[in-house]
């Protein structure tokens, strides 16, 4: 699930669109997240996501408590979509992720 804040046109846009992307950019508000929950009995999960590419760098975090259990980690990433091994503690968790590059 993507983030909603603003795009802008690929050829550009007015002052003030720029203005309150670049601010919102500033503030934290930008469209490199999402969140996904690991199953209770699940190793492997793919996560689709156009953002994702074979070089980006994927940070995870749990959401709603201590994830550590789970040990979550990128197996792999590719061009719309990564990887997320897990250690299978028979317990579902819920995480958030961060996309860079």
């Amino acid at each position: 699930m993507a983030n909603q804040y603003r795009n802008l046109p690929k050829q550009g846009g007015t002052p003030r669109q720029i203005s309150e992307v670049v601010n919102n950019i500033l503030e934290g508000k930008i469209n490199s997240t999402g969140e996904f929950t690991i199953p209770s009995g699940t190793t492997e999960l793919t996560v689709t996501d156009r953002r994702a590419s074979v070089n980006s760098i994927i940070l995870l975090v749990a959401i709603g408590g201590d994830g550590s259990h789970n040990h979550p980690w990128i197996k792999t990433r590719s061009n719309g979509s990564f990887v997320v091994g897990s250690a299978n503690n028979g317990h579902p968790h819920d995480f958030g992720y961060v996309i860079i590059g």
